[in-house]
C-alpha cells in the first residue's frame, strides 16, 4: 500500500536546455522539483522505519543519481547493495529481464528497501520481489521515482513514489535511452524521432 500519495508534474514551461533542443521535446520535472520530493520521499521513509537500521537495494543502473541524492537525505543507519538488472535491449519495449549483478548483503530478517528508477510495466519489480522474498527479509518497502501506472501490466505497487508521470518516454536523471541521457540533471521527454529510427 502507498505511503503517500505522489504528485503529479505539473506543466513545466522551463526551456530545454539548447544542447538537448533537437533530442529533448520538452522539461516534464526540473532538477529543483526532483530535489524538493526526493527531501520529502527521505522524511516519509525515515518516519516509517523509525530510526532501524535498513538495507538499501538498489537497482542498477537507473537509480544511482536517485539513489545518490536519497540517501544523502537519511540520517538512520543503512547498508547498500545493488542488484543489476536490465529489462531494454537498446529499443523501448521491455524484453526477457536478466539479472547481472546479485546481492552481497545478507538481506535475512533484515528491514529492505528496493529502489527503482521508474515502475512501467511492472514486470521488472514483479520478478525482483520474489527473488528479494525469497532471502527471507523482514520487509520490503519499494521506492520508485516515477510511477507510469498507464502502462503497467503486472499486478505491483511502489509504498514511496516521487511523481507519477503520464505516458511517455522519459530521459534524464538517471533514465536512459540505448544507454544514452543518464547525465541530464531533470526528467524530459525524448522526442519520438529518437526512438523511432
Amino acid at each position: 500500500m502507498r505511503i503517500s500519495v505522489a504528485p503529479k508534474p505539473v506543466h513545466c514551461r522551463c526551456p530545454v536546455p539548447s544542447k538537448w533542443r533537437a533530442e529533448v521535446e520538452r522539461v516534464l520535472l526540473t532538477d529543483a522539483q526532483i530535489a524538493r520530493r526526493v527531501q520529502t520521499i527521505a522524511r516519509e521513509i525515515e518516519r516509517d522505519y523509525h530510526g532501524r537500521e535498513m538495507v538499501v537495494v538498489a537497482l542498477l543502473n537507473g537509480t544511482v543519481l536517485f539513489l545518490a541524492d536519497l540517501i544523502r537525505h537519511l540520517s538512520l543507519p543503512l547498508r547498500l547493495d545493488f542488484m543489476g538488472v536490465s529489462s531494454y535491449g537498446s529499443g523501448t519495449t521491455s524484453g526477457e529481464l536478466v539479472f547481472t549483478k546479485e546481492l552481497q548483503l545478507d538481506v535475512c530478517r533484515r528491514d529492505v528497501l528496493l529502489v527503482d528508477d521508474i515502475l512501467d510495466t511492472g514486470t521488472t519489480l514483479s520478478r525482483v520481489l520474489p527473488k528479494l522474498r525469497a532471502l527471507q527479509p523482514r520487509r520490503i518497502k519499494v521506492c520508485v521515482l516515477l510511477d507510469k501506472p498507464a502502462r503497467r501490466v503486472a499486478k505491483v505497487a511502489a509504498d514511496y513514489v516521487g511523481f507519477e508521470i503520464p505516458d511517455v518516454f522519459v530521459v534524464g536523471y538517471g533514465l536512459d535511452y540505448a544507454e544514452k541521457y543518464r547525465n541530464l540533471p531533470f526528467v524530459g521527454v525524448l522526442k519520438p524521432a529518437m526512438y523511432k529510427l
